[in-house]
C-alpha cells in the first residue's frame, strides 16, 4: 500500500500507514503546521496561518513542541522536539475517504508543560472504533498566557481556537466529519475544554466536550499583569511586547516559576490551593469576559454534550511524600488555613471520615484533590443545568498498586485503551485491568459517536455519576457528595 498523500488547504501533506493489512490498520499525518512559527515579530502575536506550500511534506514525524525540555519524572512521557515551526496538528485515521467522528485531544501539563507528541495520545485504538483523532498543540507558560502590554491576550487559547478552525476546514480530507467534533483533554487539556465550552467565539467549531480531570486556571487580569511585571523585572526589560522579546525562551522559561511558585513539592501545590495556577487562561475582558462557570450557567455550551469528571486522589501522592510530618498533625488543623469557616471545614471532614483514618497525608492529599479537580464537577454540572445541558459524569476510583491511589494522569491509557504504551506499567503496574479499559474506552466512542457515554445523565439524575474501578456498585447516586462542602 502506497503512503497516503492529503491535500489541505495550504498543501498536500504525506503521512504513513500502521499496522497495514491489519484489522486496526490506520495512517498518521505527523506534524501539520496549523499556524505560522511563533517567532520574530510573531512572537507573543495571534496564530497566522502557515505560508503555503506546493511540495508535498513529509508528515511522518513529529513536528517541533512548545516544550523545550523532556520531563524525565513526568507521569505522562511528553517528548520535546526542536524547532521553531511549534503550532502543528497530528492526524490519525483509519481511512482517508469516509466521514467519521472525529476527537480533538488537548493536552494537560498545568499550561506550562506537556506535548502532541507523546505516544499516550496516540489516536490507533479511536481508529479502530472509526474514530478519527487529532491532537494540537499551543504556546505554553508567559508566552501562551502571560499579560503583555501591546500583545493579545490568551495567546495559547487563541492557538486552540486557531487548530479547531484547522480541522473545520481540513478534517473531510483525512476522513472526518467536521460536523462531528468532540474536543477533548485531561489536566490543563480538560480545563482548556471546559474554557472552551464557555467561550462564544469557539462554539461553532466543535459539537461534544469530555473533560478528564479538569483544572480550570481563569486567571484574574490584575494577577497576570503582576505576575507578568514580576517577570520583566527579574528579566531586567520593559513590561512591553519588545521588552519581552528581548529575552530568551530560555530566559523567560527560567524566569516563571520565580514570579509565580518558588517553592517546590507540596509548597507549590500549597501555594497553588492559595493563589490558583500561575499561568493559563486568564479573563481578560476580551476574549474570556467572565469565569468558565460563570460563562456555562449564563447558558454558553449548553447545546452541546459533555462528559466530565476526576479520580479520587489526584494529588495525594504529592502529599505523601510529607506524610512523616503530617502523619501527627490532626486533619482540622491541617484544613484550617484553607477552611477557615468552620462549619464548612468540620463539614467536609466528616463527609471524608475514611480519609481522616489513613492520616494527615490522605486529608490533605485528598483536600488538594477536590479543591483542585473534583468540586469542579459538580459546580459545572450544576451550572449546565440551569440551563439544561446534557451533561455526564464520571469518577475513576481503581487505585494503582505502584502508590495505592487513584491519582493523576493513571487514567488517561484507560481512555486512550493504551494500557501497552510505553511507561504505563511505571504508574499502572505490570498488570492493569483491561476490562476497565474497555469500559471507559467505550464510553468515550460512545459519547463522540452519539453524544451519550451510556449511562444516565447528572442533568436527568443530580449527584448520579459511573464508577469506574472501585469496589461499589458501577453507577452511584452519591459518587461527589464528599465535594459539596467545598461546592
Amino acid at each position: 500500500m502506497s503512503d497516503p498523500i492529503v491535500s489541505t488547504a495550504s498543501g498536500p501533506v504525506r503521512g504513513f500507514w500502521r499496522e497495514e493489512g491489519a484489522p486496526g490498520a490506520s495512517a498518521a499525518f505527523l506534524g501539520i503546521p496549523f499556524a505560522a512559527p511563533p517567532v520574530g515579530e510573531r512572537r507573543f502575536a495571534a496564530p497566522a496561518p502557515p505560508e503555503p506550500w506546493t511540495e508535498t511534506l513529509d508528515a511522518t514525524a513529529y513536528g517541533a513542541t512548545p516544550l523545550r525540555v523532556t520531563g524525565v519524572d513526568n507521569l505522562i512521557p511528553e517528548p520535546a522536539v526542536p524547532g521553531k515551526s511549534t503550532l502543528n496538528v497530528n492526524v490519525f485515521t483509519p481511512a482517508v475517504d469516509g466521514s467519521l467522528p472525529v476527537l480533538v485531544w488537548i493536552h494537560g501539563g498545568g499550561y506550562t508543560e506537556g506535548s502532541p507528541a507523546s505516544p499516550w495520545y496516540d489516536g490507533a485504538r479511536f481508529n479502530r472504533d472509526g474514530v478519527v483523532t487529532v491532537s494540537i498543540s499551543y504556546r505554553l507558560g508567559f508566552d501562551g498566557f502571560g499579560h503583555i502590554e501591546g500583545a493579545p491576550a490568551n495567546r495559547g487559547v487563541r492557538d486552540w481556537i486557531a487548530g479547531l478552525e484547522w480541522v473545520q476546514q481540513n478534517i473531510a480530507a483525512f476522513g472526518g466529519d467536521p460536523t462531528r467534533v468532540t474536543i477533548g483533554g485531561q489536566s490543563a487539556g480538560g480545563g482548556a475544554v471546559l474554557t472552551l465550552l464557555g467561550l462564544p467565539q469557539a462554539q461553532h467549531l466543535f459539537h461534544q466536550a469530555l473533560s478528564i480531570s479538569g483544572a480550570l486556571a481563569d486567571v484574574p487580569a490584575a494577577t497576570a499583569r503582576a505576575r507578568g511585571a514580576r517577570i520583566a523585572e527579574l528579566g531586567g526589560v520593559p513590561a512591553d511586547v519588545e521588552g519581552f522579546r528581548s529575552l530568551s525562551e530560555r530566559r523567560i522559561r527560567q524566569l516563571q516559576p520565580k514570579a509565580a511558585t518558588p517553592r517546590k513539592g507540596i509548597g507549590m501545590v500549597l501555594d497553588l490551593l492559595t493563589d490558583g495556577l500561575p499561568w493559563g487562561p486568564m479573563v481578560d475582558g476580551e476574549l474570556i469576559q467572565r469565569p468558565t462557570v460563570a460563562s456555562l450557567a449564563a447558558g454558553v455550551g449548553a447545546d452541546k454534550p459533555l462528559l466530565l469528571g476526576a479520580a479520587d486522589d489526584e494529588f495525594t501522592m504529592v502529599a505523601e511524600r510529607e506524610a512523616g510530618r503530617l502523619g501527627f498533625i490532626p486533619g482540622a488543623l491541617l484544613l484550617r488555613p484553607f477552611l477557615r469557616n468552620r462549619a464548612i471545614r468540620r463539614a467536609y471532614l466528616a463527609a471524608n471520615a475514611p480519609q481522616r483514618k489513613k492520616g494527615g497525608a490522605a486529608v490533605v492529599g485528598r483536600f488538594i484533590s477536590d479543591h483542585v479537580f473534583r468540586a469542579l464537577v459538580p459546580r459545572v454540572a450544576e451550572a449546565r443545568s440551569a440551563a439544561d445541558a446534557a451533561t455526564w459524569a464520571y469518577r475513576f476510583s481503581w487505585a494503582t498498586p505502584v502508590n495505592g491511589w487513584a491519582c493523576h494522569c493513571l487514567d488517561v491509557p484507560f481512555w486512550f485503551d493504551g494500557l501497552d504504551r510505553e511507561r504505563v506499567a511505571v504508574l499502572a503496574g505490570p498488570n492493569p485491568p483491561q476490562s476497565l479499559a474497555d469500559e471507559m474506552h467505550g464510553a468515550a466512542v460512545s459519547l463522540i459517536a452519539s453524544g451519550d457515554p451510556g449511562w444516565a445523565a447528572w442533568s436527568t439524575g443530580p449527584g448520579i455519576a459511573r464508577v469506574f474501578g472501585g469496589d461499589g456498585p458501577p453507577i452511584a447516586e452519591d459518587a461527589y457528595d464528599s465535594v459539596l462542602a467545598l461546592v
